[in-house]
């Protein structure tokens, strides 16, 4: 891909085309021969937060991973259908993954700091990844996506410290600072607080209420209480399909399927 392709890919004349960031159709995630997401259409809002719901094994963090053509990483994976970020598609073959990786950030269910490198080199590793150099640049940066993780005043005297002898908590938003720092369009997440205490998690979630001023955000959740309190719009996954999609209050509170009322109400899942 070229210089020219590049800068056209991140042109940001296309966000303001559509107040839809990801438009999906038809997409459908196969593992060999097994289809793990069948045919799913949907549109996620920008500068919303969309939750995806559904039982263990439904095809939810396939879905992600599709957003982000982070599914690739497996070898026997492979799509059909079609993913568009503000009207590019991300599946074209003159787009490369990693390209598509800078624009749709993602932030996984375990903390994933690198142990070997300090909070401030944590933050700042895409960038020099893709030749960032300037010191200063380097340093605004992180203090930037500190900020925005809600993390700053918590580490600022003490940047190059480990990663790793930050809490749990404090770990994943400093993944958060991380995806952040490259200055993503859209964020995903994949159970972002499920392996953290409450107090923990009640700060990611208001985190990600905060982000979604700037950002468009798509999470994974098991917590429907957690998708209720943070998310614009659900879509309830069962065996791969979209089962339906909608604001999140019609979901929970009047959804057209008897099959999703179930599974908000608990009866099954």
């Amino acid at each position: 891909m070229s210089a020219t392709e590049i800068q056209s890919f991140f042109s940001p004349d296309s966000k303001s085309a559509s107040t839809s960031a990801l438009t999906i159709r038809n997409l459908s995630v196969f593992f060999g021969d097994r289809a793990a997401v069948k045919k799913v259409s949907l549109d996620v809002k920008a500068r919303a937060v969309t939750a995806i719901i559904g039982p263990s094994g439904c095809g939810k963090s396939t879905f992600l991973r599709a957003l982000n053509r982070m599914h690739e990483l497996n070898p026997e994976a492979r799509m059909t259908g079609e993913i568009k970020l503000f009207g590019d598609d991300i599946y074209s073959r003159n787009v490369e993954p990693v390209v598509v990786r800078r624009r749709v950030g993602m932030v996984f269910q375990k903390s994933n700091p690198f142990p070997t490198m300090s909070i401030s080199e944590n933050v700042t590793v895409g960038l020099r990844l893709n030749g960032v150099r300037d010191k200063k640049t380097l340093a605004e940066r992180t203090e930037q996506s500190l900020r925005m993780s809600a993390l700053w005043d918590e580490v600022k005297d003490r940047l190059h410290a480990p990663a790793i002898s930050l809490s749990g908590g404090q770990q994943q938003r400093l993944c958060i600072a991380r995806a952040l720092a490259v200055q993503p369009e859209v964020l995903l997440m994949d159970e972002p607080a499920s392996a953290l205490d409450p107090l923990a998690t009640s700060k990611i979630e208001e985190l990600i209420l905060q982000l979604k001023k700037e950002y468009t955000i798509v999470i994974v959740t098991h917590n429907m209480q957690q998708a209720a309190r943070v998310s614009d719009f659900t879509a309830f996954f069962y065996i791969g399909e979209l089962v339906e999609f909608d604001a999140t209050t019609k979901i929970f509170t009047s959804p057209s399927k008897k099959q999703t009322e179930d599974y908000v109400t608990g009866r099954f899942g």
